[in-house]
């Protein structure tokens, strides 16, 4: 595997996909791009990000110790600091961040399970009220190989459908190529949107 296909933004590896479609290396180069081409398609129409990142989210605190975080499903919790950090210097950041063992994470880390997450605080933490409180740093998402069976299907028709229309020329208006390539318009068979339902963002 090269550097290049290690750093493939895809729900599903760059070789099985060829050894599925029955690809040479011929194809390399349009494949890598149906693959990022889906996987950003799906983000989108889920309206949320789906391979595994590092998030920092500024959060407000206003009495409630429950506190709902942006992405999911939450892997790692990096750290946790209170007040704005805006205004501070790396010293001051180092000071103010809460020890691990006043916040938890319900649900837990990596349950595997694809919800929202809410940072519980204990009452021993007491943060400045207002918009931005608390700064939290996390890791979310899915890591390659640990992709949903049913949402890595959905990565494969999807790069599949695109791969054989633009191979065989035959791109109709909702699937557009521009210029050398770019990207696909948002378009998808309805399987694929039936696959991708559940992952679709929900709000606690």
């Amino acid at each position: 595997m090269t550097m290049q296909d290690k750093q493939l933004y895809s729900l599903i590896p760059f070789e099985e996909f060829k050894a599925l479609l029955g690809l040479d290396d011929r194809d390399d180069k349009l494949s890598r791009f149906c693959l990022t081409a889906a996987t950003y398609s799906i983000e989108e129409f889920c309206h949320r990000r789906l391979r595994e990142k590092k998030y920092f989210e500024d959060l407000a605190f206003y009495g409630d110790r429950a506190i709902p975080l942006m992405h999911y499903p939450v892997r790692k919790m990096l750290a946790v600091y209170a007040m704005n950090l805006n205004q501070f210097s790396s010293e001051q950041k180092t000071k103010n961040r809460i020890a691990p063992q006043l916040y938890r994470i319900v649900p837990e880390c990596w349950e595997g399970i694809d919800t929202p997450a809410c940072l519980v605080l204990s009452g021993a933490v007491r943060p400045l009220r207002g918009e931005f409180s608390l700064r939290v740093v996390y890791m979310a998402g899915y890591a390659a190989g640990e992709v949903p069976a049913d949402l890595a299907s959905a990565c494969l028709e999807l790069a599949a459908w695109n791969f054989n229309r633009y191979r065989g020329r035959r791109i109709g208006m909702s699937g557009n190529v521009r210029g050398n390539g770019e990207r696909f318009e948002l378009s998808m068979p309805e399987n694929v949107r039936a696959l991708l339902e559940p992952y679709r963002r929900r709000v606690i």
